[in-house]
């Protein structure tokens, strides 16, 4: 679809090329048609007219708060149960109808933008009515409710916004929900806060391929990532065993990376044809996985004494678990070894020709579980913070080197920043002399200088090259 700010400047440039007669009324007036000149004044009309009814609805609206929130402990409870809930199905009704039967697209996103009101009034709802019939709890609670209640609606309307929304307050439950438990706290929703790694995966992911959606895909197995590697550390903290010390350092981009191929080997899969669509995102964050570990764990100060006890029997966490944790650390490990053998019967070197390829992720994944394997039974504190820098040099510079071979700027850009950022974090945390860091510096600037003309340089030569080569 053309954007309405190339339609205004083509329209702009057709009428000086009609007056230079570089064209004639034909074929100005069949451009007008194809790209609805006509059309434009009136859009710019109804989107006007659409500021001033929002700016009136808002101040209706808290017109409207302002005196239900005066008059509301005088209201019986009944009167008050009617009100939230005729709203809230008010608001779903409308929204439900524009979406589905507005024949203009302006109505469509106004009914989007109402149920999206609506999962909002959703959660207000359940905090309304848990406080008038004095129902007690923790908060984490409420936002894993309020989440499942949005995921239903994003499921029944495959609406984008609201999966977003469902991801967000599902990861505020995780994160209140974690630092509650540790107190020991008896919840009949704990398992999800325990097992949030399968939860996600099963309620977040079929979502994001039903919507075909790249923002769906990307939260959730952020998300998804981010809780597993939550729970093995919390794992190591209780049980101070390596092994799922070196789980919680591979694991999560071994899963990134290999999640896109596991459904290729399910003929059924549902959503088999979709998964090249997010393969590449799962590589992207399986690689930004990798650099961020990579980089944390450069430094020298962690690695001068072993992260866990000696005594293997002793216990640094108080969390307890309810539920067996390799429900979901099980199901994802299979998972990621299902990825990682339809790669393999691909060929390990199908992508040979980047320097980012399945190789040298596995690799880096089992240069860091190495380490942090054997640090638990000998202290590392020279070839550890060695290692992980090899690791992000290497990384720095297959970002950069495929980056120059495919032309993709934000692969070079992260390769540089990656590269001056890891000199710049090591310059600071040695005890350099001041010369020596501004030497540094001078030399990370001039070099990233340089390096972008010659980029730049490099693509416009390409550019050159294919447009020569088409024209003959």
């Amino acid at each position: 679809m053309v954007s309405e700010k190339f339609r205004r400047q083509l329209r702009q440039e057709t009428e000086l090329w009609w007056q230079e007669g570089l064209i004639d009324v034909s074929f100005h007036e069949k451009l007008a048609q194809r790209y609805q000149f006509s059309e434009l004044e009136g859009a710019a009309k109804n989107r006007f007219v659409a500021i001033l009814m929002g700016l009136g609805g808002i101040l209706i609206g808290l017109g409207a708060i302002t005196y239900v929130a005066a008059n509301w402990q005088g209201w019986p409870r009944g009167a008050r149960v009617m009100l939230l809930l005729s709203v809230f199905i008010a608001i779903n009704a409308a929204g439900f109808y524009l979406l589905r039967r507005s024949p203009r697209r302006r109505g469509r996103h106004l009914g989007q933008a109402l149920l999206l009101l609506g999962g909002f009034m959703f959660g207000a709802n359940l905090g309304l009515l848990s406080q008038m019939f004095h129902q007690s709890g923790n908060l984490y609670e409420l936002y894993l409710v309020w989440s499942l209640g949005v995921l239903v609606m994003a499921y029944c309307l495959r609406l984008v916004s609201l999966g977003v929304l469902a991801i967000i307050l599902m990861a505020i439950a995780y994160g209140q929900g974690i630092s509650i438990l540790f107190n020991g706290s008896v919840s009949s929703w704990r398992i999800l806060i325990e097992q949030m790694p399968l939860v996600g995966t099963i309620a977040f992911l079929p979502l994001a391929y039903q919507c075909r959606s790249r923002v769906l895909f990307t939260l959730s197995a952020i998300g998804i990532s981010s809780s597993l590697g939550t729970n093995l550390s919390l794992l190591t903290g209780e049980t101070n065993a390596a092994g799922f010390l070196a789980l919680a350092t591979g694991l999560p981009p071994a899963l990134l990376w290999g999640w896109a191929d596991a459904p290729n080997t399910l003929p059924t899969f549902p959503w088999r044809n979709q998964t090249d669509t997010f393969r590449p995102i799962g590589k992207a964050l399986a690689i930004l996985n990798l650099c961020l570990m990579a980089y944390f764990l450069a430094f020298h100060w962690l690695w001068e004494r072993t992260w866990l006890s000696q005594d293997t029997s002793a216990s640094t966490m108080s969390f307890q678990w309810m539920t067996s944790p390799w429900v979901s650390i099980g199901v994802l490990l299979l998972i990621a070894v299902v990825g990682w053998v339809q790669i393999g019967r691909r060929g390990w070197c199908a992508q040979s020709d980047r320097a980012l390829n399945s190789v040298t992720i596995a690799g880096c994944i089992g240069v860091s579980v190495a380490i942090a394997t054997l640090h638990q039974f000998t202290t590392l504190p020279i070839w550890a913070p060695i290692g992980f820098n090899v690791v992000l040099f290497g990384l720095a510079l297959g970002l950069t080197r495929d980056g120059l071979a495919f032309g993709q700027r934000w692969r070079f850009w992260s390769g540089m920043v990656l590269l001056v950022l890891s000199i710049v974090s090591r310059t600071l945390e040695y005890n350099t002399d001041l010369l020596l860091k501004a030497a540094v510096f001078t030399l990370c600037g001039i070099s990233i200088i340089l390096a972008g003309l010659w980029f730049e340089r490099h693509l416009q030569g390409a550019y050159r090259k294919q447009v020569k080569k088409e024209s003959q």
